[in-house]
């Protein structure tokens, strides 16, 4: 989609840019959270296409620090693991980044939209279901693990053998070594499953980097606003759930998913055999079809 197309919701100083497909009015309001530092181009085209042919209408967004939304200042030597362990000041909360989504649905005119939430956009839908159940419908969780671990728990769930990986992968200066690193940071991440959808992760690295290259202290930042937030508990939330994982996520073992669904009232746990940390094209119409059934089951 070409940047013309780009609206941006305010959220005091802090500007998100967000994407709105299909019919905003008619279709099933569902909003797309991505993950840690991933832009929203990195939602793949193809299942929007799908959910919007499945009836509904989608809202995809950058999260704040990430591609065209408000960015902040670059950290020397960041180091994700201190922030992950709570030990780093944060520059913004868990629930900035709570209300950046707040603003994107409200800019749209929708009092409410299913959540749809990543990764690290797992644990942020799972919360704004927690915190704000009246503007939550329903929740699918992918790829995640319970918001409310603490850092010791959270570790738990985490294969520390993709990160070998992922620090080996250090980008030259030229535009094409840098897509080539998000290529490979996706590539690290994918469903070993399945066929690496090479020309679409290619394209999406294309755009991603075009949009806005990548700051490696975004992760920092974003992990570090995680820990500064003190979550209610999973067993509060009230919105239906769907809660999908992949077996061989070479980043959160799928453990991870069948807590998070374990402790989330009547929610279901879905587990892909060969799915990682992304769903792969595959399984498109699978979750197309999970998304539409726990949106049915929505109570209001």
């Amino acid at each position: 989609m070409p940047d013309d197309d780009v609206r941006y919701a305010e959220n005091g100083d802090v500007r998100i840019a967000y994407e709105a497909f299909g019919d905003l009015s008619a279709g099933e309001p569902l909003l797309l959270v991505m993950g840690l530092d991933f832009q929203m181009v990195w939602w793949p085209d193809e299942l929007v296409d799908r959910l919007v042919r499945a009836g509904f209408a989608v809202v995809r967004f950058d999260n704040r620090d990430t591609g065209l939304s408000t960015h902040f200042d670059p950290v020397r030597r960041p180091n994700p693991w201190k922030a992950l362990l709570g030990r780093v000041p944060p520059t913004y909360t868990a629930r900035d980044m709570l209300d950046d989504a707040l603003a994107v649905v409200d800019a749209v005119g929708w009092s409410s939209a299913h959540v749809m939430g990543g990764s690290m956009g797992a644990g942020l839908a799972q919360a704004l279901a927690m915190e704000e159940p009246q503007r939550v419908r329903s929740l699918i969780s992918v790829a995640g693990l319970p918001v409310d671990s603490g850092p010791l728990r959270t570790l738990r769930y985490i294969r520390p053998g993709v990160f070998r990986t992922l620090g080996g992968i250090r980008p030259g200066p030229s535009d094409d070594e840098q897509v080539e690193a998000l290529v490979a940071i996706y590539r690290a991440i994918a469903s070993p499953g399945y066929p690496f959808p090479e020309a679409w992760a290619r394209e999406a690295a294309r755009t991603s980097h075009r949009r806005s290259p990548r700051d490696p202290s975004t992760t920092q930042r974003q992990l570090a606003a995680g820990r500064a937030h003190d979550y209610p508990r999973l067993e509060g939330i009230t919105a239906p759930t769907v809660v999908i994982a992949g077996r061989d996520d070479p980043l959160i073992r799928w453990q991870g998913g069948r807590d998070t669904a374990a402790r989330i009232p009547g929610a279901r746990f879905v587990l892909h055999p060969g799915m990682g940390h992304a769903v792969p094209p595959e399984l498109f119409d699978d979750v197309v079809d999970e998304v539409r059934r726990v949106s049915s089951t929505d109570r209001r």
